[in-house]
């Protein structure tokens, strides 16, 4: 497959006719090529965007609804071809990119497509002033969303919908491991009915393409989802230019497990935060923290659990655990393992898996680690991999202290059944989300978003389109 750059409702080859290879992390083939793009393409799709802005940003919300509403539905009408397109891609099983990849992808346009319709502002009557003052959102023109490799077309479509949905036009990058589905959604936009340039898709690497994205001058925004090094560099960019920024980085998320908790409920939903895309998600709950009474139970079941999750080809349905994304990531993990080796105890796992007919995939055995404090290099840095930790507390001060004692702040994970222990310490947990006695259980209306290294702003629900708008207050004395 050829990917191609989407630059004014059309598919184009880069200007340098530079390629990269793409990889199939399944079996570490090159199946493709991906536009490694420069400033010359950014130049392009500027023009494309910054032409299409004052039409679209004057388009009715009745207009804009429906036309990403139409996405969704299309999206919805492709699911198993793009389910099939993003296993393949990023080495996904094949059952989570059905169920959760591309569904989420169409929801993300329908929300913002209804979103928009009741996106309200103020008004403020200045009473024995003889004022009125009221309040204005107003896209900001032209935009960019960078999007990473773990959740390709979840995280691309839940920064593009809300932007084009509040007027903007937008310049899109997806992450140059994972280009497929995004290339296949310009199809999609086209067939919508979306006017040319309001959604320019262009490939390359993060050290150029976005480089040559957020430090073009007249790109109003940069809303990114990544590592947390990249964040900071997005930054030290784009404050120069007094950019408006959102940055979702990474996490190191605890899992704090009390012995009064629904304990089968609990197992069955650890083993997912612990495991699912392979451990390739900012929220997945990687410290497990378990109240002392019932850690040796835990620690006995929790191995049993993680022993029978199936391993295997991306494209199969019976596949649990896919491919990691690509051969360096799986050396990253490795190398994180390796270290950890020499300190702490290896309970199940920590080494890479070679499969019959896949030899050369990138996959690796669930890992699961015991260790003996909360500040060691396993504890404290973003893995972002099939990889935990477990160790066991006796207070709820001391697990407190263990789970805010990181440089990350994204969630956090709470299971109890005493309600006041549960709103205590959610409230003393210094991060952006809580979830108590579930994971990953989200609804769209609510802000996402992290504190410390993980991030900067708030995505989702009415926030995502408070960023993407400038807010314009006007007095009227009468």
């Amino acid at each position: 497959m050829t990917v191609q750059n989407y630059i004014n409702g059309s598919f184009t080859n880069p200007i340098s006719a530079d390629w990269l290879d793409n990889y199939c992390p399944a079996d570490g083939t090159i199946y493709g090529k991906t536009p490694n793009s420069s400033q010359k393409d950014v130049t392009l799709a500027y023009k494309a965007a910054a032409n299409a802005f004052p039409s679209w940003s004057q388009t009715t919300l009745e207009h804009r609804s429906r036309i990403l509403i139409k996405i969704s539905e299309l999206l919805e009408a492709n699911l198993e071809r793009f389910a099939a397109a993003e296993s393949k891609d990023s080495g996904k099983p094949i059952q989570l990119a059905t169920a959760v990849d591309i569904p989420r992808a169409a929801s993300n346009f329908r929300f913002y497509g209804n979103a928009i319709t009741q996106f309200a502002s103020e008004s403020h009557d200045s009473i024995g002033l003889e004022a009125i003052n009221y309040t204005l959102r107003q896209p900001l023109g032209v935009v960019s969303c960078i999007s990473p490799w773990n959740l390709p077309l979840y995280l691309l479509t839940w920064k593009i919908a809300p932007a084009i949905a509040a007027g903007n036009c937008v310049i899109a990058k997806p992450s140059e491991i994972t280009p497929v589905t995004a290339y296949l959604l310009g199809e999609l936009c086209n067939e919508a009915g979306l006017p040319k340039g309001v959604l320019n898709i262009v490939h390359g690497e993060g050290a150029t393409l976005g480089k040559a994205l957020v430090t073009h001058p007249n790109i109003k925004a940069i809303s990114f989802t990544g590592g947390t090094a990249t964040g900071a560099t997005i930054a030290q960019l784009a404050a120069p230019l007094f950019k408006k920024v959102a940055l979702e980085l990474g996490g190191k998320n605890p899992n704090i497990i009390f012995a009064d908790c629904d304990y089968d409920s609990m197992l069955e939903t650890t083993v997912r935060s612990a495991f699912s895309n392979q451990g390739q998600i900012c929220l997945s709950g990687s410290r497990i923290f378990v109240e002392a009474s019932i850690y040796e139970t835990f620690k006995t079941d929790f191995i049993a659990r993680v022993q029978q999750l199936h391993v295997g080809p991306p494209s199969q349905t019976s596949t649990q655990v896919g491919a990691l994304v690509s051969k360096a990531h799986l050396n990253k993990v490795t190398q994180h393992i390796e270290e950890a080796k020499k300190e702490h105890n290896i309970l199940h796992g920590g080494y890479p898996i070679t499969l019959k007919g896949y030899e050369n995939g990138y996959y690796f055995c669930p890992t699961i680690i015991e260790v003996a404090t909360n500040t060691c290099k396993l504890n404290q840095e973003e893995i972002f991999g099939p990889v935990v930790s477990i160790m066991p507390f006796t207070t709820e001060t001391e697990v407190i202290e263990w789970a805010n004692d990181t440089p990350y702040g994204l969630s956090a994970t709470l299971w109890t059944n005493a309600l006041k222990r549960s709103l205590r310490i959610s409230n003393q947990l210094d991060c952006g989300m809580v979830w108590v006695n579930t994971w990953m259980l989200r609804d769209l209306r609510t802000p996402f978003g992290g504190t410390k290294a993980s991030g900067l702003g708030r995505e989702g629900g009415l926030e995502a389109l408070r960023f993407f708008t400038d807010t314009k207050n006007i007095c009227l004395k009468y």
